[in-house]
C-alpha cells in the first residue's frame, strides 16, 4: 500500500451563488454586481437576452483584478521524468517530493507563505507529477496502483489550484478510506493535471480549458494502464466534479475507463450519453442542496465562443445512470458517512448493482 494513513476529514461548505463565489464550483457568473434574469419557456429555463454581455464584462473585470492581486509565484521547472513503472514508482515519488520542497523554499523566499505551506505538505505525499509554477499542478496517489484491482481517478472543478489543494486532497482521502474498508487493493488518484478555470471568469463558461486538458488526461490514463497489474485488468473509474465533468466529457472518446461519474455537473457540451462516444458506463448525480440545479442548461454561440454546456446530465433526456446523492451540496459529494460517498465507493469497486438509484 502507499504512504497515506487515515486522515481527519472536513467538509467545505459552499454558499449558494447569490452569496460569495463557491469553491471548486460551477461556471456561475451571478454576483452581487450582476443578477442573471431568466425566463421559462415550456420546461426549459433560459437566461434573458443580453444577460451574458453584462456577466462577461463583470467576470473579465474580476478576473483581471484577481490576476493583479496574485503575482506569479516562482517555482522550479519540473524535471523530465520517464513514465513510471512498478520498478521506478518510488523514485518518481522522490523526484517530485524534491521538486515540491524546492518550490516551497522559493515561495517562502518570494514571501508567499501560504503557497510555501501547501508545497511543503505536498512534499510529504506520493506524487506522480508536480509543477509549482503559477496556479500549479499535482497528481497525488493514495494506495498502490501497481497492485490495485480498482482505481478511481478524481478530476476537480474550477478554482482548484495548489493554494486550494487541501480540500481536493480531502475528497480523495475520503473516497480512499471508504473504498479501502471493503477492498484494500484499491487506489485513488487526485488528478490536478490541468489549469482549472476560476469560478468567476469567462473561461469557466466554455470548453476551452477542458479541451486543453483533454490530451493530458488521455495521456495520463494511458500511462496509468501501463502502471497497473498485467495479469488481470484493473477496473478504472473516472470521478468528475463540476467543471471537471466537462474535462472528462471532452476526453471521453477513446478513453479506456470502465465508469465515468458526473457530479454536480453543469453539463458536458454533449446532448446525450451517446454523444460522449464512450464505452464506459456513465453515471450522474446531483444533491438536493447543490446550487448547480438553478443554473440554466443552455448552450449558445456568441461572437467568439460557444457558451454553456447544454443538457442537464441528471435529466432523463441525457440518459446517464442517475444515482442517489441525497441532500449533498456542491462540495458535499465526498462527505464521510454520506449516501453519495457510499455510492461513489460502490462504483469505484465495480459493485454497480449495489448503487442506489435516484
Amino acid at each position: 500500500m502507499g504512504h497515506n494513513p487515515p486522515l481527519p476529514l472536513q467538509t467545505d461548505k459552499l454558499q449558494p451563488p447569490t452569496a460569495n463565489p463557491p469553491h471548486e464550483g460551477h461556471p456561475h457568473l451571478t454576483t452581487k454586481a450582476v443578477r442573471v434574469r431568466v425566463v421559462r419557456v415550456g420546461a426549459q429555463t433560459r437566461p434573458k437576452a443580453g444577460w451574458w454581455r453584462q456577466a462577461l464584462l463583470t467576470a473579465t473585470t474580476v478576473a483581471a483584478l484577481t490576476a493583479a492581486a496574485h503575482p506569479q509565484i516562482p517555482a522550479p521547472t519540473p524535471s523530465t521524468l520517464p513514465a513510471p513503472t512498478a520498478a521506478t514508482l518510488q523514485s518518481t515519488y522522490e523526484a517530485n517530493r524534491e521538486n515540491a520542497t524546492h518550490a516551497a523554499d522559493m515561495a517562502a523566499t518570494h514571501g508567499d507563505l501560504h503557497r510555501a505551506a501547501a508545497d511543503r505538505t505536498l512534499a510529504t505525499r506520493n506524487l506522480l507529477t508536480f509543477d509549482g509554477r503559477g496556479a500549479g499542478q499535482a497528481v497525488e496517489v493514495l494506495g498502490d496502483p501497481t497492485r490495485a484491482d480498482h482505481i478511481a481517478v478524481l478530476v476537480p472543478g474550477s478554482d482548484t489550484t495548489l493554494d486550494t489543494y487541501a480540500r481536493f486532497h480531502r475528497t480523495a482521502a475520503a473516497l480512499y478510506q471508504e473504498a479501502h474498508r471493503t477492498n484494500p487493493r484499491t487506489a485513488v488518484i487526485a488528478w490536478l493535471g490541468y489549469k482549472a478555470p476560476a469560478t468567476i471568469s469567462t473561461t469557466v463558461t466554455t470548453t476551452t480549458r477542458a479541451d486543453e486538458a483533454t490530451p493530458e488526461l488521455r495521456a495520463f490514463i494511458a500511462k496509468l494502464h501501463r502502471l497497473t497489474p498485467t495479469l488481470t485488468p484493473t477496473h478504472i473509474s473516472l470521478l468528475c466534479h463540476s467543471y471537471g465533468s466537462v474535462v472528462c466529457a471532452r476526453s471521453a472518446p477513446t478513453l479506456p475507463v470502465d465508469d465515468m461519474v458526473l457530479l454536480g455537473s453543469p453539463g458536458t457540451a454533449a446532448d446525450t450519453v451517446a454523444g460522449l462516444h464512450t464505452p464506459a458506463r456513465v453515471w450522474a448525480a446531483r444533491g438536493s442542496r447543490d446550487w448547480v440545479a438553478h443554473v440554466p442548461h443552455v448552450r449558445a454561440g456568441l461572437l467568439l465562443a460557444t457558451v454553456g454546456f447544454g443538457t442537464d446530465p441528471v435529466s432523463r433526456a441525457f440518459g446517464a445512470r442517475v444515482f442517489d446523492a441525497a441532500d449533498a451540496d456542491h462540495s458535499g459529494y465526498f462527505t464521510p458517512g454520506s449516501v453519495s460517498l457510499a455510492n461513489l465507493a460502490r462504483i469505484t469497486l465495480g459493485e454497480t448493482s449495489e448503487v442506489t438509484r435516484a
